[in-house]
């Protein structure tokens, strides 16, 4: 079982004894599969960007279990705005994994490009460019998937950012503005040609946020029209889903986003899925338990006492979303604003559970 260990803020994370057999030697297993610049990376299957999810702590997890490459929280090009709480802790990459993937995002091809030499000058690795999130706040500021509605500017970003850094540098796309103006092969051949090295494209619009299928076509297209590896994003949330995708779209790996909030053994699920095409169990209970006790101490330790809890609720949300009478404990634990009374809480309900599976074996 895990236990707090005396660190920076008293917590610290141990390896999952949880763990089965099969799940470990999967993650020792490694294959490289494609490379992004001189960066090998060993796995198809990739953690997305996601404001507010894709912290440090979660980072670390997911490539922990099986996510060959992990890319942080996106960085606003305003580096006068760095001295905040949220930008310090975004541009955090202490004892990451190689390669430290960074997503930066404005519209100003000067501050992309300050932005990337910064980035760089603090450990990023690669340089990843974000014209894929479809939030107002991101698209007022022309930026995000705003930007493909203007093709030269779009084209202005990435030559200031590729010049700027010897690192290379990747892209995050949709498939267009809107259903009348998909343009997603286009700006594909243009990155290519400026020297982008590898582009992940969620298969929906601007327009389309989050809503509708997700279209493997277009990321087919994308896949015929360029020569970089492309990483196709959208609805991926199985070992089945994600290789029928891969098989659609000949894309070199998938991306996988929200279908991670709460599961983020799904790296390890897909990845020896798509290795030997064979399913992994679910995780039991005690695996679940010490991998949540283990990303909460994380969280703790990174965001410190007072905030550690707090972020620490909708993670916990997430994990429970899909066991059944869960709400009262959830709710209980979203009034508990101390660490080690929300890490007691939840080793406690897992006992419970656990007791009740063994009962009614």
């Amino acid at each position: 079982m895990l236990v707090p260990n005396p660190g920076p803020n008293g917590y610290h994370s141990q390896p999952f004894p949880g763990l089965s057999v099969t799940a470990i030697e999967t993650l020792e297993q490694v294959s490289r599969v494609f490379r992004i610049g001189t960066h090998q990376i060993d796995s198809r299957v990739i953690l997305a960007p996601m404001a507010g999810v894709t912290d440090r702590p979660f980072r670390q997890l997911c490539r922990k279990l099986g996510a060959g490459l992990v890319v942080s929280e996106m960085v606003t090009s305003d580096a006068s705005l760095w001295n905040s709480r949220k930008s310090r802790l975004r541009l955090d990459h202490a004892g990451e994994s190689e390669p430290i993937s960074v997503q930066i995002a404005g519209g100003d091809p000067a501050m992309m490009a300050d932005a990337a030499r910064l980035n760089a000058d603090n450990g990023a690795q690669i340089i990843d460019i974000n014209m894929g999130c479809p939030a107002k706040k991101v698209c007022k500021k022309a930026a995000g998937s705003a930007l493909l509605r203007d093709e030269p500017l779009v084209a202005d970003i990435l030559q200031a950012v590729v010049a700027a850094t010897n690192l290379p540098v990747t892209l995050k796309i949709r498939t267009g503005w809107d259903r009348d103006n998909r343009n997603a092969v286009r700006v594909a051949r243009m990155a290519e040609d400026i020297g982008i090295q590898a582009l992940a494209v969620h298969g929906r619009t601007r327009a389309d946020r989050y809503q509708g299928q997700a279209e493997y076509d277009t990321i087919a297209a994308v896949v015929d029209a360029v020569t970089i590896p492309v990483f196709a994003n959208g609805d991926i949330d199985s070992p089945y889903k994600a290789q029928q995708v891969l098989d659609q779209t000949g894309a070199h790996a998938v991306m996988i986003g929200r279908a991670a909030q709460g599961r983020p053994w799904i790296f390890r699920e897909i990845d020896h899925y798509l290795r030997f095409g064979r399913t992994v169990p679910e995780p039991s209970l005690t695996e679940v338990r010490d991998i949540l006790s283990s990303h909460l101490r994380d969280l703790y330790g990174f965001y410190g006492d007072y905030l550690g809890p707090r972020i620490a609720r909708k993670h916990l949300g997430w994990y429970l979303q899909t066991v059944p009478g869960s709400d009262p404990f959830r709710q209980a634990f979203n009034r508990m604003d101390n660490a080690q009374e929300q890490l007691d809480s939840v080793l406690k309900y897992f006992e419970q559970l656990i007791e009740q599976e063994d009962q009614a074996a």
